[in-house]
């Protein structure tokens, strides 16, 4: 494929910014997992402060701090859904600008960071909220790894770029071109300021209701829309991903019982493949949808891109993110993430999507293929099969 390391980057930032702009979850445990507390165990209440919490998993994190008897006070700019929780405190500021004055004089005993892109605005935030702050949680991201063809864990090499790039960039949407080596530096920004104090969640693709990004839920409504659809390899490349709830149950988890550190928070290594993903979806609905398995030859010829075109799919054939869904989430597991059934997280994102968009709304505007663009490729797959004789289409699918 024509996925490279560097385009994937750079395509995923983008869709982590878009998507930036409670039911009880459920896991098979394993012996070496440890019992989660209740969710109605007494907890200490803390006032919080979300740096966000308006876009994709911030709203997640306020809904249960707020379930949870925490007082929740947001900061953004007042854009990205500007309606919601109208009943909390909101503070508006720009940390493009540097306009951080609503924040100077309080006092807040956690900060969730959920728009971390630059490591100079988290220096300042944790710098200035830190004094009072007993816990900074900076939402990373799976991207800071260096090499996404090996499996990776906490301790794996992040990505790097020198000191003169990385003041160049002030604002987010130019952070987004080192993506990775920026969430990293920002991660090292948020432990300087706060030694000890600091909570690093480093999730990959985050899944789930207000998903606009269309990552997870292009596939989702695709099998629940039925008839033959369009999927890429043959099924086994690795897949792994997070409902947006678990994560955020897990935040306030995180914050409950003082957890700090560094964690890779995304479903186990090998849980699912892309063929588990989709037979799961289907299995969760009542669809015909059949799924048409096409390979990397033919998607490469018709300049169909994975992730972006075919969203979640990473080619364990591409060495340079052939592992990027192989990394261990075994240190957030043993701290308590849990997650619920494929069928629920595709079943409540089909109902988010019918709920909150038109009925023609047009797949491909973020992630995905037009219905009309699957349908002239399969109709070409199915001729190219015809034709076996065709040297530029003899591969066999795979």
């Amino acid at each position: 494929m024509v996925t490279t390391r560097r385009s994937f980057l750079q395509t995923a930032a983008v869709g982590s910014l878009l998507a930036a702009a409670g039911a009880t979850a459920t896991h098979a445990m394993t012996p070496d997992d440890p019992e989660p507390q209740p969710s109605n165990a007494p907890v200490t209440k803390y006032k919080m402060l979300i740096l966000g919490g308006t876009g994709f998993l911030g709203p997640a994190v306020v809904e249960k701090a707020v379930a949870r008897g925490h007082t929740m006070t947001l900061f953004n700019r007042g854009k990205t859904n500007p309606h919601l929780f109208p009943h909390l405190e909101q503070l508006r500021g720009d940390r493009d600008t540097g306009d951080l004055k609503a924040l100077k004089g309080r006092k807040w005993d956690v900060v969730i960071d959920t728009s971390a892109y630059v490591p100079a605005h988290v220096q300042a935030t944790a710098t200035m909220l830190g004094e009072h702050a007993r816990q900074y949680v900076l939402l990373s991201s799976v991207g800071v790894f260096a090499d996404h063809g090996q499996p990776a864990d906490e301790p794996s090499p992040v990505a790097e770029i020198t000191d003169e790039v990385a003041a160049s960039m002030t604002t987010i949407r130019e952070s987004l071109a080192h993506y990775g080596a920026m969430k990293a530096r920002c991660e090292k920004a948020a432990q300087a300021a706060m030694p000890g104090r600091v909570t690093v969640i480093r999730p990959g693709l985050i899944a789930g209701p207000r998903d606009w990004s269309d990552r997870f839920t292009y596939w989702a409504v695709r099998v629940a829309d039925g008839g033959e659809m369009l999927a890429p390899g043959d099924g086994l490349d690795p897949v792994q991903y997070v409902d947006v709830r678990d994560l955020a149950d897990w935040i306030i988890r995180c914050i409950e019982h003082h957890i700090a550190g560094l964690f890779c928070a995304i479903s186990p290594a090998g849980r699912f493949n892309m063929a588990e993903l989709l037979y799961g979806m289907k299995a969760a609905t009542t669809t015909d949808a059949s799924i048409t398995w096409v390979n990397e030859a033919f998607l490469e010829a018709n300049e169909i891109q994975a992730w972006g075109h075919m969203p979640i799919w990473m080619p364990r054939s591409e060495p340079t993110v052939s592992a990027f869904h192989l990394v261990s989430s075994k240190k957030a597991v043993q701290a308590g993430l849990v997650f619920r059934p494929l069928a629920e997280t595709a079943r409540d994102t089909v109902a988010w999507h019918h709920g909150n968009r038109p009925a023609d709304y047009e797949w491909g505007q973020r992630a995905g293929i037009s219905r009309e663009r699957e349908a002239q490729l399969l109709k070409a797959w199915h001729k190219r099969d015809a034709q076996p004789s065709d040297p530029a289409t003899s591969d066999a699918p795979g």
